[in-house]
């Protein structure tokens, strides 16, 4: 390309929609096909951060965002681009700051709460759906809303079929590219579809059409709790949270009140928040011995 309009691209990587997850299992912390998975997930990254660098771009920042935020392998990816493991207190939830970033690239992702797809959700598998104002929220939205304030468009998705056709439902304009969840990691002719997730990535850098997504308020949140009752009980009732049961309610001015909002239901009881600089310290640290796990397992298999 040469010299593509953009110059600085952000990437949220996930592993559901990566070549190498083909069970729950897969994504689950600490068992033999997640130390799989990440060496997958990080030849995926790879695949299109040498593309994207080859296209012209002049910076790329990836960003590991399942589960502890350590999956993907430095080692293994071209080190021209930035690896962010782990997560931040802001100013984006989780995600921290996409610096002088001016588009978002998706890749690996999964289809929302309550809908079909390969291992659905959005934010945990706790919610067993997130309807937002009549229809099922996925995270594409979130993140793409969190960018906007940056004026940072994401240009591109990949994921299961689902999970990119709820992606071009969503953000007009995204470009998707899928892979097909019925074939399994083992029989996936996977340097094949790295090459073609890599061009359609560096394809969607003439995309200049798509604007950053900032979706209009106000925003009424129908959840319901996987775990029935109690669990969300404990998840709801210490934020005053609407609640009936399992299902809760969650009224937003905006997108970002929302999503804020999402995360203490999540993934924050009031007492984590309070001392969430510790918390999260805390947390990262078994992102990164869990990674080092993953580093032994794969040593091991190849010395097998």
């Amino acid at each position: 390309m040469g010299n593509p309009p953009y110059r600085h691209i952000f990437i949220i990587a996930d592993i559901e929609g990566s070549s190498g997850c083909g069970s729950y299992q897969a994504s689950s912390f600490l068992t033999q096909p997640w130390a799989q998975a990440c060496a997958a997930m990080s030849r995926d990254v790879d695949a299109v951060v040498r593309a994207l660098f080859e296209a012209g771009v002049d910076r790329v920042t990836v960003k590991d965002f399942h589960r502890t935020g350590f999956n993907l392998l430095p080692e293994m990816i071209d080190p021209r681009a930035r690896i962010d493991c782990g997560y931040q207190r802001g100013p984006v939830p989780g995600l921290g700051s996409p610096g002088d970033a001016d588009a978002a690239m998706m890749i690996g992702m999964h289809a929302a709460a309550g809908t079909r797809g390969f291992l659905p959700h959005t934010l945990t598998s706790r919610l067993a759906s997130l309807v937002v104002n009549g229809r099922h929220l996925a995270e594409v939205e979130l993140f793409a809303a969190s960018m906007a304030p940056y004026d940072i468009p994401a240009v591109f998705f990949s994921g299961c079929p689902v999970a990119c056709a709820q992606a071009g439902e969503r953000i007009p304009g995204i470009q998707t590219f899928a892979i097909d969840k019925s074939i399994s990691p083992e029989s996936l002719d996977a340097n094949r579809w790295r090459g073609d997730l890599a061009r359609a990535a560096v394809e969607s850098l003439a995309n200049t059409s798509v604007a950053p997504y900032r979706p209009a308020g106000p925003f009424n949140a129908q959840i319901t709790i996987r775990d029935g009752h109690r669990a969300a009980r404990r998840m709801a009732d210490p934020w005053g949270f609407k609640r009936n049961g399992a299902a809760v309610r969650i009224d937003a001015p905006d997108v970002h009140t929302l999503y804020r909002s999402l995360i203490r239901l999540c993934y924050l009881p009031p007492m984590v928040e309070k001392t969430l600089p510790l918390s999260l310290a805390l947390y990262n640290l078994a992102g990164r011995l869990g990674r080092l796990w993953v580093r032994r397992q794969l040593t091991s298999r190849n010395e097998a």
